[in-house]
């Protein structure tokens, strides 16, 4: 009985807080389904791991495997920048203040959630949105997106059409050192940024643990459910 009416009491202190907007989670599904996807056929372009029958003509699948790769980084590069975008014109939680500590108070927040990540520090302190380590990793993270995207265009222009319009990157080879560097960074830029995905999937089910907020379906509906105390705060 006691159990039931702290359970009842708690739910009444509850406060459901639209935290992340429909822009923010489109972009981060496409994100995650692109980057699995371009991860795939990316390494298969470095490293074919099909044998093909013969006649390989018939079968066409390094051709089909690069189509894949380039929509995909079609859908990828439009959801990167309609997220930069939202950076400027989304709500507080969105906003770029939340992946870049420039206030004292998030700077000191950026090494508290750093020791807690570690499992120096016992609990962390609490934030709506993003913590400041949280943030400023998203920070690389978006870095590392831009600069796929740019080793990506820079690969694509040799064999792109010498009509098409992607050739307006050409300039973006000598700028990396040549193709061979191009191509080692947009690889390394890949394991990156699969490591940063795996720690984020471990701290989101780390936050859920901790806050019992709604961490998971929060990036489903948007809402997080909040203590009425701290509903209010950043």
């Amino acid at each position: 009985m006691t159990a039931m009416a702290d359970a009842n009491s708690a739910s009444v202190d509850l406060e459901r807080v639209y935290v992340w907007e429909m822009p923010v989670r489109l972009t981060h599904w496409v994100l995650f389904f692109s980057i699995l996807i371009l991860s795939a056929t990316g390494y298969f372009i470095g490293h074919p791991f099909v044998n093909v029958p013969d006649p390989a003509k018939d079968h066409f699948v390094m051709g089909t495997v690069r189509v894949i790769h380039l929509y995909t980084a079609i859908f990828f590069g439009l959801a990167v920048f309609i997220r930069i975008y939202w950076f400027f014109v989304g709500n507080r939680y969105a906003r770029l203040r939340e992946f870049i500590p420039l206030s004292r108070q998030r700077l000191s927040n950026l090494w508290d959630s750093f020791l807690f990540f570690c499992f120096v520090r016992r609990r962390p302190e609490r934030y709506v949105g993003h913590d400041a380590f949280a943030g400023a990793a998203y920070a690389f993270l978006f870095a590392l997106y831009l600069l796929l995207i740019a080793t990506g265009l820079a690969l694509y222009t040799v064999i792109a059409d010498a009509a098409s319009p992607f050739q307006v990157f050409g300039f973006l080879v000598p700028l990396f050192g040549g193709l061979q560097y191009a191509r080692l960074i947009h690889h390394i830029c890949m394991w990156l940024v699969l490591i940063l995905a795996i720690v984020h999937i471990y701290s989101v089910f780390l936050w859920s643990m901790v806050e019992t907020a709604g961490e998971v379906d929060s990036i489903f509906s948007g809402y997080k459910f909040l203590p009425k105390w701290k509903a209010g705060k950043p």
